[in-house]
């Protein structure tokens, strides 16, 4: 395993230390705009963020361009040192979830951004702004350690609607986002105990399913038995396609490519310092479906999922309205795990639905492929050491239930190697009211960045 000792922690932990009131009006600047990409209204904000991005990154000594696609603008900064160095770019993202005091319960508004001693509060702290902002700050701290390595960031602003523009815009600037390997600030720690990085990251494919069988609300005592009702067909579709209970999928060949995790990858879930306590706590669980530990460590790590988001249709309001719904429609998706492919999860989808209910309209939606990193060689071994150097114990190498569109488009065009060293922990609170980062893992992630950029510049 590498273990450079080129550059030394104290220092690193002082440029963090200093650096701190810089970090911190730096974080409020970004938090305060509110950059939610699935809310058209917000473009403006969008574009607002992508410029104060750019310049901020100007202001480090950096060069930064804000590059046009078909949806939001990227920004791409560097910080280059030769032309005959290693490069890496670090991919983080700006946009963020939608957020509302008056329907959520924040203690605080969620765009504007608040500190509360080492925490700090707002939609984008930990998703993905401070990260972010982090590795920055990261490689600031590199140069001024005499780091010889071409450092640059990739900021996106649409990876909460699955990245759409993505693709196309590494299409259109692959040979000026060339790099030699990426790594990805987007993740979660297991627990604060232990570093954790992803070993692979679940894909996803949404669908829709509409059944309309009539052109306005009917009254149920006029036409009620004779009356074919949507709501009551989806939900009985629904339940043919997964139990509820179990969450297993009843779908024919939906199981049919899954990866299933190795002794060494469970081995490595074990010493996560995962428990099922904690994950209750965490989300905010009353129960759940297991209370193994492996159980659910495999169920939200490596095993595919199909979840009912929404079912939309008839009379919502108080009391009871007695009509028949004209249509309904059920909103779900499917965490897909490495081998499976979104569009032969459509083609089972379809056919399933074709035999139980032709009537039913099936309407994909968002997909993205799922993404296996790779975990041995020179570079894993640097995500390893830096960890371990700026945290004290080397981390494990787990799966993440989510998803990031962009890596596979990162993978695919660029033609390189994309890891993982994320900063979040599960009480940070991802998508969640009250989401926020803290003081503890800005200044150790800063720490762990320089010690990246050092190990990549002496491989």
């Amino acid at each position: 395993m590498i273990d450079n000792k080129s550059i030394d922690k104290k220092p690193l932990v002082a440029f963090a230390n200093k650096e701190r009131d810089r970090f911190e009006t730096a974080l409020r600047q970004f938090v305060d705009i509110p950059t939610v990409s699935a809310d058209e209204s917000r473009l403006p904000d969008i574009r607002r963020c992508a410029e104060l991005a750019a310049s901020t990154i100007r202001d480090f000594g950096g060069e930064a361009d804000v590059l046009e696609t078909d949806g939001n603008p990227i920004v791409h900064g560097r910080f280059n040192s030769g032309n005959n160095l290693p490069t890496v770019t670090v991919y983080n993202h700006l946009d963020v979830q939608p957020a509302s005091r008056e329907t959520e319960p924040w203690t605080s508004d969620p765009f504007v951004f608040t500190k509360q001693g080492d925490r700090y509060l707002g939609r984008g702290t930990t998703d993905d702004k401070g990260p972010a902002l982090t590795a920055l700050f990261g490689i600031r701290a590199a140069r001024e350690a005499g780091v010889n390595a071409n450092m640059h960031l990739l900021w996106e602003l649409e990876e909460e609607i699955g990245s759409p523009s993505f693709d196309g815009a590494m299409k259109k600037y692959g040979k000026q986002l060339a790099t030699d390997s990426v790594l990805v600030s987007d993740t979660i720690w297991v627990s604060r105990k232990r570093p954790a990085c992803p070993a692979a990251l679940r894909g996803l494919q949404g669908f829709e399913l509409i059944l309309e069988t009539a052109a306005t609300d009917q009254h149920s005592g006029v036409t009620g038995g004779a009356a074919r009702n949507p709501i009551g067909e989806l939900m009985k579709l629904v339940s043919e396609m997964y139990d509820a209970t179990t969450g297993k999928v009843k779908i024919k060949g939906f199981y049919d490519d899954v990866e299933q995790p190795s002794r060494k990858e469970l081995a490595d879930f074990r010493a996560s310092g995962f428990t099922v306590k904690d994950f209750k706590k965490d989300h905010g669980f009353k129960s759940i479906r297991t209370e193994d530990a492996d159980d659910v460590m495999k169920r939200i790590w490596a095993m595919p999922t199909f979840e009912v988001h929404g079912l939309v249709g008839g009379y919502t309001g108080p009391g009871i309205k007695t009509i028949i719904p004209p249509r309904a429609t059920a909103k779900i998706s499917c965490r897909l795990v490495p081998n499976q492919d979104p569009k032969k999860l459509m083609k089972l989808v379809r056919e399933f639905v074709k035999q139980r209910n032709p009537d039913v309209k099936v309407v994909a939606e968002a997909s993205m492929l799922p993404y296996k990193a790779p975990t041995t060689g020179p570079l894993a071994d640097a995500v390893r050491s830096s960890m371990k150097f700026a945290f004290g114990r080397e981390p494990v190498f787990v799966r993440e239930g989510g998803s990031i569109g962009a890596i596979v488009s990162m993978e695919k065009v660029l033609k390189v190697p994309v890891l993982f060293l994320g900063l979040s922990l599960p009480e940070h609170g991802y998508h969640a009211p009250n989401e926020n980062y803290d003081w503890q893992q800005a200044s150790g992630g800063m720490v762990a960045f320089a010690k990246y950029f050092d190990e990549i510049a002496n491989l």
